[in-house]
């Protein structure tokens, strides 16, 4: 969970180009679902195995959102003038922030690894919105990196509204008009010391379907960063978090360990037993706090992607590996692989609602591996790796 396209190309909110993540309303934070808490903290379903096989997952054309366009220069906002372009509005000024956190995050990059450029692709919907999607691939230091930014109008089906609000006593009896805007990346580097990273963060709105007049609207956000390494060094995996407890500590003294175990809970293989990475912080449903509060809260968490991770990488770009290590890395990318396509509801929901599939997709690596039954030495530093995904540590 967990991958922003989440998937916010039409959000798809957990991981994967947009996310706009998962968007459940129950009351426990630590089940599953990407992002953390809402009013009286949302119950977010198990993570079970789905009870349909993924062939089902395939886009309902559809009802829900309009096939993107693509066009040849970005516009000055995807916000419909019914909105007030930028007028201050929450959508507007949260519009703006993942435009500049997409810029910072590109830039830095690029100028690490010295050779790779982003490619970028925008694209708009008839009725309104669109998004731009930016990969950089086959560079110097990075494998691949995407970085997705998405402002989409559209119609929920009931199926995709099950899957972004997943409290069963909250089902709409109809189509659910929605407003959702993100940014999602995950960046794969080529060196298996150098760790793999997604960061999502997302504003989401649902407005009363035709059929229940006068109902309020809702809104909520959802996002958070995660660190998913091959390999254990513990000063970096420390580093990283003590910048997400420094974003959060700045707001609310309680959403670090909150989050952080949110983070442990989603990110988890239920098949496999083991969570896909070394966390970080995580969050959805989050509406129980004061809107401007929050809009600062999630400006503060992108902000400080680019500081809690480029040092790292900068650190491990260039450190000597063998092909043994780099097989262990592809392993640990087949996990990633598995979490993104089995349990992440934000890829479930861009695919149910008819999402941008490049957009969609971005955040699986090029190169991925599985062996039959492979298990690390004992005390080998793969071990190591593999025994920290399955009992969680506390980093800082």
């Amino acid at each position: 969970m967990p991958p922003p396209t989440a998937t916010l190309s039409v959000p798809s909110f957990f991981s994967i180009s947009l996310p706009l993540s998962s968007f459940s309303s129950s009351n426990n934070p630590h089940v599953s679902s990407f992002c953390p808490a809402p009013p009286t903290l949302p119950k977010f379903p198990s993570l079970s195995k789905p009870k349909t096989p993924l062939r089902n997952l395939t886009p309902l054309s559809a009802v829900s959102i309009e096939k993107e366009t693509l066009i040849s220069e970005r516009p000055h906002t995807f916000l419909r003038e019914a909105d007030g372009g930028d007028d201050g509005s929450v959508r507007s000024r949260f519009q703006r922030m993942i435009l500049e956190a997409q810029e910072s995050v590109c830039a830095a990059l690029e100028a690490v690894d010295g050779a790779g450029k982003f490619k970028e692709d925008a694209w708009t919907r008839p009725g309104g919105g669109g998004g731009i999607s930016r990969v950089l691939q086959d560079g110097a230091v990075f494998e691949k990196a995407g970085v997705n930014i998405s402002v989409v109008y559209g119609v929920m089906p009931p199926e995709a509204y099950r899957a972004a609000k997943a409290a069963a006593d909250d089902q709409k009896p109809g189509p659910v008009p929605f407003f959702a805007a993100g940014i999602s990346s995950v960046l794969h580097p080529k060196n298996p010391f150098a760790p793999t990273l997604h960061f999502n963060y997302r504003y989401f709105e649902t407005d009363a379907p035709k059929d229940t007049p006068g109902a309020p609207r809702q809104w909520w956000f959802g996002g958070g960063t995660d660190l998913t390494p091959a390999y254990i060094f513990e000063e970096d995996v420390k580093h990283f978090h003590s910048i997400q407890k420094k974003a959060c500590d700045k707001f609310d003294p309680s959403f670090y360990p909150r989050f952080k175990k949110w983070c442990d809970d989603y990110f988890y293989i239920k098949h496999r037993g083991e969570r896909r990475g070394l966390g970080g912080i995580f969050f959805d449903d989050l509406n129980d706090y004061d809107q401007e509060m929050l809009l600062s809260f999630a400006t503060e968490c992108a902000n400080s992607v680019v500081p809690a991770y480029i040092p790292i990488i900068e650190k491990r770009k260039d450190t000597p590996f063998n092909e043994s290590q780099k097989a262990w890395q592809q392993l640990r990318r087949g996990r990633y692989v598995e979490f993104n396509l089995v349990y992440d509801r934000g890829t479930t929901f861009g695919l149910k609602t008819g999402g941008r599939i490049e957009s969609i997709l971005v955040s699986l690596p090029l190169s991925a591996r599985w062996e039959y039954d492979h298990k690390p030495e004992e005390g080998s530093e793969e071990w190591k790796l593999l025994d920290a995904c399955i009992n969680p540590k506390e980093w800082i």
